[in-house]
């Protein structure tokens, strides 16, 4: 896109000349000179990128030869541009490396290359090293070669590894530039002797072997992902220092305690647990404790839940529970609280003394369930002037008439004797 310069006029709308009249003028600026350009301030396809918001400012390229060069993945380090290379973002560089040198990424340069150095803890001036020159066609070529081998170094180094049964995780292989060097970064939960190891690693790839311990989280960073929230790894875009996380950072913000829920990618507790747990102990200090029940004329509560940032408590008549809740500011619970010690009732929880009728828990269970019971329905007896449909119904008519006979319950019998009558006989 061509950048051009437009003028405009304070007070008009529309742009007018540069050798027009008017009382101020102001140039309005397109491209990068908007400070939205893509070269200094976009989005890259690495992690821990840094948002360069100073790459507008008149000067700031210009204010150090400090210089932020990324390589693999999460692995950034410090150069000064001594040879004075106009670089930007995304600009390959091969710097300094002990032995050789390497290849890597420009991410970021200016005045906030100082505060990132500040961040990350160096305070050797021997940590910062050269930059040599921008990358030539061979160094990119070699270092592709050198690229290409770290997936099969990976294997092979596990399987020495377990040959010689090390109790250890070889996460990723990293090659220098130049293919002289290979990091290799594991994990381990115990101490670990690689005495042996490294000298099987570098007779079996010929390369100078360096050990690089990582933790859980730090793998995750390195590989990268989408959490839970739907937005890339912390580890992945900005986070550097990893502090440790415990439960209480859950129990303080009221969240359930749920192992799946609670564990990210790297399987450890979520690092954003502790991002809000300052303002929950600050705010949960204001608020009354669990087991304060509060006296009313028209029952008592207890507590059934607490918003602790919104200052609001939900109380309920049952101890056990959900029953009449009613939900008040943490004020006017401190206030009743006060009043209860005073030996004072209100009238209700609510402050204008507004009575809410106490709607007593019904047991569903305790009451009579026959009441669910349809009534029996009695059949039709057929006429018996009707032939019958078969042996069948001939059989259910049966069954039919014991159980009438079973609900009628046994035939009353006459106890007295009947005496046979004498006939008379008529005699000629």
């Amino acid at each position: 896109m061509e950048e051009r310069d437009i003028v405009t006029t304070v007070g008009r709308s529309d742009p007018q000349p540069a050798d027009s009249g008017g009382s101020k003028e102001y140039p309005i600026r397109t491209g990068c000179d908007r400070g939205l350009c893509h070269q200094a301030v976009g989005r890259q396809d690495r992690q821990l990128n840094t948002y360069d918001w100073l790459a507008d400012v008149p000067g700031n390229a210009d204010d150090t030869d400090l210089v932020e060069v990324q390589f693999k993945h999460t692995r950034k380090g410090y150069y000064h541009n001594v040879n004075h290379l106009e670089l930007k973002k995304g600009d390959i560089v091969a710097v300094e490396a002990s032995p050789g040198h390497d290849i890597g990424v420009v991410t970021l340069t200016g005045r906030l290359v100082k505060l990132q150095i500040k961040k990350a803890n160096l305070k050797s001036a021997d940590d910062i090293k050269r930059i040599y020159r921008i990358a030539r066609e061979t160094d990119i070529q070699k270092f592709r070669e050198a690229k290409a081998r770290e997936h099969a170094t990976m294997i092979e180094s596990r399987m020495i590894a377990k040959g010689l049964g090390l109790d250890m995780k070889i996460g990723d292989v990293e090659y220098q530039g130049d293919g002289n060097k290979a990091i290799f970064y594991y994990i381990a939960d115990e101490r670990v002797d690689f005495r042996q190891l490294i000298k099987d690693l570098a007779a079996a790839f010929h390369v100078r072997i360096e050990m690089k311990q990582i933790g859980a989280r730090q793998e995750a960073g390195r590989i990268g992902g989408t959490g839970p929230c739907g937005r890339e790894l912390c580890c992945a875009t900005w986070m550097k220092n990893f502090v440790s996380v415990s439960t209480s950072a859950a129990r303080f913000q009221d969240i359930s305690l749920n192992p799946q829920k609670l564990a990210g990618m790297c399987a450890k507790l979520k690092c954003c647990l502790n991002y809000e747990v300052d303002e929950y102990v600050e705010a949960g200090r204001k608020m009354l404790g669990k087991d304060v029940i509060l006296q009313t004329q028209d029952a008592d509560y207890y507590h059934f839940k607490s918003d602790i940032l919104a200052g609001l408590v939900t109380y309920s008549t049952d101890k056990n529970i959900a029953a009449n809740l009613e939900t008040i500011s943490v004020q006017r619970a401190r206030e009743i609280a006060e009043m209860n010690r005073q030996g004072e009732k209100p009238l209700s929880l609510q402050e204008d003394g507004h009575v809410k009728p106490v709607k007593h828990h019904v047991d569903l269970a305790g009451g009579d369930i026959s009441r669910f019971d349809k009534a029996k329905k009695k059949k039709k007896k057929k006429p018996a002037g009707k032939p019958s449909d078969g042996p069948k119904a001939e059989a259910k008519k049966g069954d039919d008439q014991k159980a009438d006979a079973k609900k009628a319950g046994p035939k009353k019998t006459d106890n007295k004797k009947t005496e046979p009558k004498k006939e008379d006989h008529a005699k000629e």
